[in-house]
């Protein structure tokens, strides 16, 4: 493997001895050389459980391992550290979190629930309030406040109910020994910074430390490398300062500005060749970023040859955009035929609204199309709540089932009578379902506190037990209504939405879900094609026993011949042979709200995302820009992203807008005729 390798990568995969900063390009073999690095490490006389490879997203970690596998064998890839950092904190707290007061069950809340808990601890039904908070206190714990450091930076009204909500919002945690998302980084730092001996043992653990997507750390992560990693430094970071776009969520570009400082003997090492892109495409790339300053200087190259120049199309609006669009996919496939597939064509836009009218566009040709990085069906939190509901049917030790399942919808069961349940239940090591029928759980609740636990209790036992002997559709569907209708659950949803609209449509997605369900209970499954096939009816028990793996298989589809609709930020990481670049106007990307204030720091993030735009593509590259374009209900003057001049595509070639030509020639034919008139009506004078 290591012969294929370029000087650049090579140099990083030879560097063992102290830290080292791999900068690289987009398409430079960043993952080729990580997982070399790990088989260098192996030769060097590293045992594989003591290496630690670190990346964002379960996608990246499953991919890392496959690669390791092939390079290193099954057996070492097996040992092999390989997970996002969240995974990495919840190996820590599992381990540890009893020094940092959990026990050894805690409950792991995803953002569903931290929405539940938040409008109870701030006291409210409005779930874009209760929204706006959750990523205010997800941006202080990112950046390592409390919420007593949270109340001191904060910088107005809203700002300071934010902070007094968190203190709130964390109380109900420790009572519930749960932890969020953001929890899964902040207390092991909190772990390793306070406590010498869990910091000793887990340095000597991962006595190497790989991080992928380095541009993408926030501050919490970056402390919480620099503790896993000590004074011995035997760390590689990958990343790139052209690619950080995460900033809205707490990504900080500075933490590549403080490596070089808290390590001074850091290697740096950049990646400039690049194996996807044409020298055209690469080449408006070079010249986009080259506009913003540079932390570490790089200018990426292929040898691949110039290949087709950039397309610069000029739209009348959105409609006309999506049509173009359109054309462009079916002319591409008929000039290189069957060899070309509608999985080679990705549409790439700002924001998630842009997607509608190329979906529109897309149907009307027969095109078939997937919206990625859109909200699933099944994350919905109206299916989750159900999913909860039937997650505990299946097993009562589910604590985080348990807790979405009581207080959804609300019964009456407070944080305190929950948090009292659960202090209970991690002293005497059951889950807290178990634990409300403990004949000594009257010594720290009151009998009414425990009448209430006690009828949920009942509930649930006599809801298992229909749910173990009801099968087939009609039956099963009757079951969930019944259900439904007991709890409240229609109810509940118009008490918790704003306007009936949104309640009427969350219903409905509700009333889909026992549909699906049923059929599944009926036996007789109808596929999206139309056939279908014939299976043993099941118990609605039986269903929800499998569940996770019905969700996992619907949600599947990756193979599918698809053209890919997707933000910007979505994707990152991935690449296609034909890339169209939507609505590149002012206000759109760069993005700028009415009344926001566009920064130099928000600029720059933005012509980063242009940057990551532009090299997904391989072979071609078309760049939209809107004459007229929507704005809230009216239309407005559409002005070219000042991103298209940076490109200075007259540099590297430019396709022009083939009725831009036309018009342009008519024009000129028109003024031909009309001096040849004049010319000859001035001759008939004379």
């Amino acid at each position: 493997m290591a012969e294929t390798l370029n000087p650049a990568q090579l140099e990083a995969v030879h560097h063992l001895h102290g830290p080292c900063l791999v900068v690289a390009g987009a398409g430079s073999g960043k993952t080729r050389v990580i997982t070399t690095k790990i088989a260098r490490l192996l030769q060097a006389g590293y045992q594989a459980k003591n290496i630690a490879a670190i990346t964002f997203t379960n996608k990246a970690a499953q991919e890392m391992r496959e690669r390791a596998k092939q390079l290193v064998g099954a057996r070492a890839a097996k040992d092999l550290a390989i997970s996002t950092f969240h995974s990495l904190g919840v190996r820590l707290l599992r381990a540890e979190g009893t020094r940092v007061g959990l026990k050894e069950q805690f409950s792991i809340l995803d953002s569903d629930d931290v929405l539940g808990v938040l409008r109870d601890a701030g006291g409210t039904t409005d779930a874009n309030k209760a929204r706006s908070w959750q990523w205010t206190i997800s941006l202080w714990k990112n950046m390592g406040l409390n919420a007593e450091q949270a109340m001191k930076a904060a910088k107005d009204e809203n700002e300071r109910v934010a902070a007094v909500v968190m203190g709130r919002y964390q109380e109900r945690l420790a009572a519930y020994q749960a932890v969020d998302f953001d929890d899964l980084i902040s207390l092991p730092l909190k772990l390793l910074s306070e406590d010498a001996e869990a910091r000793g043992k887990w340095q000597d653990q991962l006595r190497y430390v790989l991080v992928d997507e380095y541009q993408d750390t926030n501050a919490v992560q970056y402390d919480l490398l620099k503790q896993l990693v000590g004074e011995r430094a035997m760390f590689t970071a990958v990343g790139d300062d052209d690619q950080s776009i995460y900033g809205w969520r707490g990504a900080t570009i500075e933490n590549l500005k403080r490596l070089p400082l808290d390590f001074p003997q850091l290697k740096v090492i950049p990646l400039e060749q690049n194996y996807r892109s044409t020298g055209n495409i690469l080449r408006a790339a070079n010249n986009v970023i080259a506009v913003n300053p540079k932390l570490f200087e790089k200018k990426l190259w292929s040898e691949f040859g110039d290949g087709e120049p950039v397309a610069l199309l000029e739209a009348d609006g959105e409609e006309h955009e999506a049509e173009r669009a359109v054309a462009r996919i079916q002319a591409i496939r008929a000039n290189l035929g069957a060899a070309v597939k509608f999985a080679d064509f990705a549409i790439l836009y700002r924001a998630n609204h842009q997607a509608r009218i190329f979906e529109q566009a897309l149907r009307r040709a027969e095109i078939p199309y997937k919206v990625s990085g859109g909200q699933s069906f099944f994350d919905k939190s109206e299916i989750k709540d159900l999913c909860a509901w039937l997650r505990l049917l299946v097993n009562q030790d589910d604590d985080p089932a348990f807790l979405r399942a009581i207080t959804t919808p609300k019964r009456g069961i407070g944080h305190q009578t929950l948090g009292s349940l659960s202090q209970f239940a991690g002293k005497w090591k059951v889950s807290m379902y178990e634990a409300l029928f403990s004949d000594s759980l009257i010594t720290v609740l009151s009998k009414k506190a425990i009448g209430s636990l006690h009828e949920f209790g009942r509930y649930i036992n006599d809801l298992e037990y229909k749910a173990r002997h009801t099968e087939g559709g009609e039956d099963a569907k009757a079951l969930f209504m019944e259900w439904l209708k007991d709890i409240g659950y229609e109810q509940h949803l118009y008490d918790n939405e704003e306007n009936e609209k949104a309640a009427a449509a969350r219903w409905n997605n509700v009333l889909d879900f026992v549909d699906w369900v049923a059929k599944r209970c009926g036996g007789h499954i109808t596929q999206d094609g139309g056939s279908s096939f014939e299976e043993p009816k099941q118990t609605v028990l039986q269903v929800a026993q499998t569940i996770s793996v019905i969700l996992s298989l619907a949600e599947r589809g990756d193979e599918q011949d698809q053209v890919v609709l997707t933000t910007l930020h979505a994707s990152k990481g991935l690449e296609w042979p034909h890339v169209f670049l939507a609505g590149v106007n002012e206000g759109l990307l760069p993005f700028k709200a009415d009344e926001e204030e566009m920064t130099a720091q928000r600029l720059e993030e933005e012509r980063r995302l242009m940057y990551v735009g532009i090299t997904r593509a391989r072979t071609t590259l078309a760049v939209s820009t809107l004459r007229r374009r929507k704005k809230a209900r009216e239309l407005v003057m559409g002005i070219p992203s000042r991103f298209i001049a940076e490109m200075k595509l007259h540099e590297s070639g430019i396709k022009e807008d083939p009725r831009e030509k036309l018009k342009r020639l008519r024009e000129s034919f028109a003024a031909k005729g009309a001096a040849s008139n004049a010319a000859q009506q001035e001759q008939n004078r004379g």
